[in-house]
C-alpha cells in the first residue's frame, strides 16, 4: 500500500519509519538535532511552501525526512497503521 503525504508525494507504507507531529516533537533537543543533521545532509524534502504540520521519516532509498502540510493524525489515519503516530 501507498500513503499520500500531500501535494504529489506518495511513499510505500513499509518504507515509513514514523510519522511525527512537528509542534510536539520539535521541542525535544534530540529531535531538533536529528532534523538539523538531516537538513545538513540534504535528506529533508519540503512538500509545500506552507508551514509543515508533520514530518515523515522513511528508509528508502536512504533515510529521508519529508515535511508535510498535513497533520500527523490525518496521515496516520490514511495509513491505517496503529503505532505510526
Amino acid at each position: 500500500m501507498y500513503l499520500h503525504m500531500g501535494q504529489d508525494f506518495i511513499v510505500r507504507e513499509q518504507e515509513i519509519i514514523g510519522i511525527f507531529d512537528i509542534d510536539t516533537t520539535s521541542t525535544g533537543k534530540r529531535t531538533r538535532e536529528f532534523l538539523e543533521r538531516a537538513e545538513n545532509e540534504g535528506a529533508v524534502v519540503s512538500m509545500s511552501n506552507d508551514i509543515p504540520k508533520s514530518f515523515i521519516v522513511t528508509d528508502f532509498p536512504y533515510e529521508t525526512v519529508y515535511l508535510s502540510p498535513i497533520s500527523s493524525a490525518a496521515l496516520a489515519g490514511r495509513a491505517k497503521k496503529p503505532g505510526l503516530l
